[in-house]
């Protein structure tokens, strides 16, 4: 018997003489997964019987969606490595990332990725899916981070993040003492002029807002810092950084944004917390890292 990798999810009609099309977009499947699951092999089944859009649904049908099979990026190549998974299941993947490792392959970082082991993962497990990530880090900042299982979940996380149903929390170290123990940063956020990584607060930028709560302030080698808990509300390139640094306190070793790397070689960031919403059994779930071996160093320098 030859297996079926495709991927599909069940669920039970509601309504009377819904058309099948209908409750397939309160169910969350994008207009997008139509397109392809009519034109690139995939399958809509009721009650285990072919149908297209416009079929008329009685209450208790059970509707299946078949996706069909997905291509795995172009450059990302599988590879076995240290995977720290702190959940998985059929759709979802939490993992704890360290620093010094990309998210993704990059020009300069091709191999050894995040995306990279959890491709071999993935296809271990026998599952035919690219990698998509849903909440990102920078390669030198640690910590959680969401992966989908499939392009679906992918579209119903994305969703999510537009709702700001999705929580991340990170802790940072400073420099300066911050005087306000709690703070909203809420200023827009764009490329620099001139530069392809940088950002900066602009006028023209995106919306962005953090929220900054101090934690504790102490020095190190006569040092001020103020250790800090930060709560995202958008998700702009470098959001953290780029805040921290307008309001003169830059994090440690973060020297693209006018800190020093003299206690520490990296940003010192890290995704303490991820909260958010199952996109399929729709359970809050919440998951919680301890500060990595490099921060917790400095604080007892």
């Amino acid at each position: 018997m030859i297996k079926d990798f495709r991927y599909r999810i069940t669920f039970i009609s509601q309504n009377d003489s819904q058309l099948l099309r209908e409750a397939l977009m309160e169910y969350g499947i994008s207009k997008r997964a139509l397109t392809a699951i009519k034109f690139q092999g995939g399958s809509l089944l009721v009650n285990g019987v072919e149908r297209n859009v416009r079929y008329p649904l009685a209450i208790g049908d059970e509707i299946t969606v078949i996706f069909p099979i997905e291509e795995i990026s172009e450059g990302l190549l599988p590879e076995k490595g240290e995977l720290a998974v702190q959940y998985e299941d059929d759709a979802l993947l939490i993992v704890e990332k360290p620093p010094y490792q990309s998210t993704i392959p990059s020009h300069d970082h091709p191999t050894g990725s995040v995306a990279n082991i959890i491709a071999a993962h993935l296809q271990a497990q026998q599952i035919v899916s690219t990698v998509h990530v849903v909440t990102r880090l920078d390669r030198n900042t640690s910590g959680l981070m969401c992966i989908a299982k499939h392009r679906h979940i992918h579209h119903l996380m994305s969703e999510a993040q537009k709702k700001h149903s999705i929580s991340r929390t990170y802790e940072a170290f400073v420099h300066g003492h911050i005087f306000d123990d709690f703070q909203q940063i809420i200023s827009p956020i764009g490329r620099k002029d001139g530069s392809i990584i940088e950002r900066e607060v602009r006028q023209d930028g995106q919306f962005a807002h953090t929220d900054v709560q101090v934690i504790k302030r102490f020095s190190v080698q006569g040092e001020k810092i103020s250790h800090v808990r930060l709560t995202l509300h958008t998700g702009r390139t470098h959001q953290i950084r780029v805040h921290m640094s307008s309001i003169g306190h830059p994090l440690l070793g973060d020297d693209l944004y006018g800190g020093t790397r003299e206690l520490i070689d990296r940003q010192a960031l890290h995704c303490v917390s991820l909260v958010l919403q199952h996109p399929l059994t729709h359970e809050k779930m919440e998951w919680h890292s301890e500060l990595p071996e490099d921060m917790q160093k400095v604080i007892v320098m």
